[in-house]
């Protein structure tokens, strides 16, 4: 595998999957009881955007910068953006968090959060960066297979009814990875049914994704939420148009908190591009 998240780091993929990560999150905190998070494809956590591979694509000049410029007024994207600067202000004035920092962020003292890493260079450099913090687990092993693996989740003797599983693989084979994935999720809730599911895919022509719409409606869970956030037209098979979360037992009134927010998201980001979709495949009884 040659994906390296670093050429790709604060993009609109990335600024997307991040506002809906730390809102996800904030749901999860508004009970008092222990949840657990698993990152299964984490990178290395922190990113540089000053560093070579970033500027060589530039790809964060049109997704995080866009928003630090100009913020759009909506509550879920100032939260992502106060932990883009809390990053900062730890780390510098270029970096950028990736998921494993989000969830470490918005998580509390008494939550576990367990990443995955395949990639030997990523793995050391996320172990590094949380090798001073108790609540987060670093494996360097194959994402797909924690989930077998890491569910239902335990630690110290406390089993965790209440979490989160996001699912970010790099889809360097498009189809082969949505199968891939649908089948990972599909045992994962079969071992943690009640924790929320969510997985980012990328949005070239979203003709293209009616298969996998289908195949996700089938899941086991409760209720199955797709949202899609595109930056252009979804007429070009060639480039990202735009990226999608598939949400499996999403929180309670989560599709309402969406339609708020994608849209003044869309328009800071680029606001030519289509609407943002925020659909049911099922919904919950």
């Amino acid at each position: 595998m040659n994906y390296r998240h670093a050429f790709h780091a604060g993009n609109h993929g990335d600024v997307f999957k991040h506002v809906v990560l730390l809102a996800l999150c904030e749901a999860l905190l508004r009970k008092p009881a222990a949840c657990f998070a698993l990152d299964t494809h984490a990178g290395r956590g922190l990113y540089a955007l000053d560093a070579e591979a970033a500027r060589r694509t530039g790809e964060a000049a049109e997704g995080v910068q866009r928003l630090l410029d100009a913020p759009p007024p909506e509550p879920w994207t100032a939260a992502y953006l106060d932990a883009v600067r809390a990053c900062r202000a730890r780390h510098g004035d270029s970096a950028y968090p990736g998921s494993p920092w989000l969830l470490a962020h918005a998580l509390r003292a008494q939550d576990r959060i367990a990443c995955c890493e395949l990639q030997p260079e990523e793995a050391v450099a996320l172990k590094a960066e949380f090798a001073g913090d108790p609540r987060v687990a670093v494996h360097q092993r194959d994402g797909y297979a924690a989930l077998r693996a890491l569910l239902p989740p335990a630690a110290q003797g406390v089993r965790y009814t209440r979490g989160l599983v996001l699912v970010d693989p790099p889809f360097e084979a498009q189809l082969a990875e949505f199968d891939a994935a649908l089948v990972a999720m599909r045992d994962g809730m079969a071992r943690w049914p009640q924790a929320t599911f969510a997985l980012w895919y990328p949005v070239k022509q979203r003709r293209a994704l009616q298969p996998f719409y289908r195949a996700a409606a089938a899941l086991p869970a409760k209720s199955v939420l797709i949202a899609e956030l595109l930056v252009r037209a979804d007429d070009s098979p060639l480039r990202m148009n735009g990226s999608g979360l598939l949400l499996l037992n999403p929180p309670f009134r989560f599709d309402e908190g969406l339609a708020r927010c994608l849209p003044r998201l869309a328009g800071a980001l680029a606001p030519d591009a289509p609407p943002p979709r925020v659909d049911w495949l099922r919904a919950g009884a």
